[in-house]
C-alpha cells in the first residue's frame, strides 16, 4: 500500500536506546548536541515580537505566490537583496523540495557534500531524486575536493549543493572554490544550490559574506530563513534567492501550487527582523566562548562559522562506542560523525550552541574519558 521512498520502519540504534534508558532512569544527562536556540537560554524581546502578530491584516487571506510583497521587501532590506529575486517558503527544507521539483525528474541526481546535513537523504528520497556525494577534505582547514566532485557528475546530474558554512564542519566555501564551481556548472549545464542558513555566524568578526546567487552569473539559488537568521525555527519562514528570471518564474508556479507560507509570520516580519541583531549577538558570543573552552581542552578541527565543532578521537573504539561510553559513564550526550556521513572514523560532533555552564561541565567529563 505504501511507497518505498523512505525506510518507514528503521530500527532504533544503540545510542538512541541508551539515551532512552538514561532518561527513563531520570539521569541528569548533559546534552552537548543542543541545536534549538529557543531551548538554549537566549533572551528574546517577547513583547516586541508578540506585537507583530496584532496586525489585523493577518485575518485576511490574500496570498501572493512568491510571498507577500511587503514581506519580500522587509527581507530584502534586512539582508541587502533584490526583493524581485526572492521566493518565500515555510522552511529551507521545503525550499530544497521545491528546487528538486524544479530541476529534477525522478531518478535524476544532485551532488551533495560529505560530511554534511543528515536530512538531505530524506528530502531527496521523498522527491525521487538520487544523491551523489563529493568529499570535503581536511588539511588544517576544510576544502572541496573539486576533482572528486567532477568525477561524480553524470548525464543525470542536475545540480550541485553547497552548504556555506557547512554543517557540521563549519567551513566556508572560498571565493576561488565558488568560481570553480560556477565554471563546472556552466560546463555541464548544472544549477548551484547554496544553503546559507549559518552565514551570519562567522567566528571571525572580520568575515564578510555575500550570497552566492548575488555573486555568480550561473543559475544559482541561495537559501536562508528565520530559523537561524533570528534564532526562531518555529516561525516557519525561509526564502530562495535566485539570479535566473526563468527559474524564478517557474518557482512561482510551484509556490502558487502550495501557498505554504503563513500570513501572520509575513506581517510580523518587521518585529521579528528587528530582533535579529539582539539574538545573533547572544548566539555569536556563546559560540565563541564555547569554542575557546573547547580549544583549551582539546584540538578540534578548524571551524570558521556555524554552530558545531568536531573532535577527532582515537580509533580504539567506534564512534558509536565512544558516544555510548560517554553516556553510560559520564551522562554526557554527543553525536557520532556517522550521523553526518563522515567517510571515516572516529569523530564526535558537539554543538557550540549549548548553554555555557552545561558545555563546560560536559567538556570536563569528556576530557576525563578521552584524554589526548
Amino acid at each position: 500500500m505504501f511507497s518505498r521512498r523512505l525506510p518507514w520502519h528503521a530500527a532504533t540504534n544503540a545510542i538512541s536506546r541508551t539515551l532512552t534508558s538514561k532518561r527513563q532512569q531520570h539521569a541528569p544527562v548533559l546534552d552537548l548536541t543542543e541545536s534549538n536556540p529557543t531551548q538554549a537560554g537566549f533572551l528574546y524581546p517577547a513583547q516586541q515580537i508578540l506585537k507583530g502578530f496584532q496586525d489585523p491584516r493577518i485575518l485576511v487571506y490574500d496570498p501572493e505566490s512568491a510571498g507577500l510583497a511587503s514581506a519580500r521587501h522587509q527581507i530584502a532590506s534586512a539582508f541587502s537583496l533584490d526583493p524581485e529575486k526572492l521566493i518565500l517558503t515555510s522552511s529551507t527544507s521545503e525550499a530544497y523540495t521545491w528546487l528538486f521539483k524544479l530541476l529534477c525528474d525522478p531518478g535524476d541526481e544532485v551532488l551533495v557534500p560529505q560530511p554534511s546535513y543528515p536530512l538531505f537523504s530524506h528530502l531527496a528520497a521523498l522527491e525521487s531524486v538520487a544523491l551523489r556525494p563529493y568529499p570535503l577534505c581536511y588539511a588544517g582547514a576544510w576544502s572541496i575536493d573539486l576533482n572528486a566532485l567532477r568525477e561524480q557528475i553524470t548525464p543525470r546530474t542536475k545540480a550541485i549543493i553547497i552548504v556555506n558554512p557547512n554543517n557540521p564542519t563549519g567551513s566556508y566555501v572560498a571565493n576561488c572554490e565558488l568560481e570553480e564551481l560556477s565554471a563546472i556548472c556552466r560546463q555541464h549545464d548544472l544549477a548551484l544550490i547554496s544553503d546559507e542558513v549559518f552565514a551570519d555566524y562567522a567566528l571571525d568578526p572580520a568575515h564578510k559574506f555575500t550570497p552566492a546567487a548575488a555573486l555568480l552569473d550561473t543559475t544559482t539559488f541561495s537559501l536562508n530563513g528565520l530559523s537561524k537568521a533570528v534564532g526562531m525555527p518555529q516561525m516557519k519562514l525561509a526564502w530562495i534567492l535566485t539570479n535566473n528570471p526563468d527559474a524564478h518564474q517557474r518557482l512561482e508556479l510551484i509556490a502558487d501550487t502550495y501557498l505554504s507560507v503563513g500570513t501572520p509570520v509575513q506581517y510580523a516580519l518587521p518585529t521579528l527582523l528587528a530582533a535579529r541583531e539582539q539574538v545573533q549577538d547572544q548566539i555569536r558570543t556563546r559560540l565563541r566562548a564555547n569554542l575557546k573552552a573547547l580549544q583549551l581542552r582539546f584540538r578540534p578541527r578548524t571551524v570558521e562559522g556555524g554552530w558545531y565543532a568536531i573532535l577527532q578521537v582515537p580509533r580504539t573504539m567506534t564512534e558509536e562506542e565512544w558516544v555510548i561510553k560517554l553516556l553510560e559513564e559520564q551522562n554526557v550526550l554527543v553525536q557520532p560523525g556517522y550521523f553526518y556521513d563522515f567517510n571515516s572514523e572516529a569523530f564526535l560532533v558537539l554543538s557550540l550552541l549549548t548553554p555555557e555552564s552545561i558545555f563546560l561541565k560536559g567538556l570536563d567529563r569528556v576530557h576525563h574519558v578521552i584524554n589526548f
